[in-house]
């Protein structure tokens, strides 16, 4: 699943347009190396958010199937690590 459809069927952004904006404003990073909106993500894959103020990371446990998956759901898809 690429990048951008996987920050919004995880529910880690509200809206897919909000997803491809980070993107584009390179603030999105997979395993450390700033990605594009096409990257194709895998399980086991780190993905980083770098806001302003801090960052946000995940690890990727396994791929949605659908378009999108209930907030309920969110940690069968993503683990959120520390610092």
């Amino acid at each position: 699943m690429r990048i951008d459809k996987f920050l919004n069927a995880v529910n880690i952004t509200k809206r897919r347009t909000v997803a491809e904006d980070m993107l584009e404003h390179k603030v999105v990073f997979i395993n450390n190396v700033s990605v594009k909106k096409a990257k194709e993500v895998k399980v086991g894959d780190i993905i980083e958010i770098k806001y302003l103020e801090k960052s946000d990371k995940f690890k990727v446990l396994q791929i949605p199937t659908t378009k999108s998956t209930p907030r309920s759901k969110m940690e069968e898809y993503v683990n959120k690590l520390e610092g």
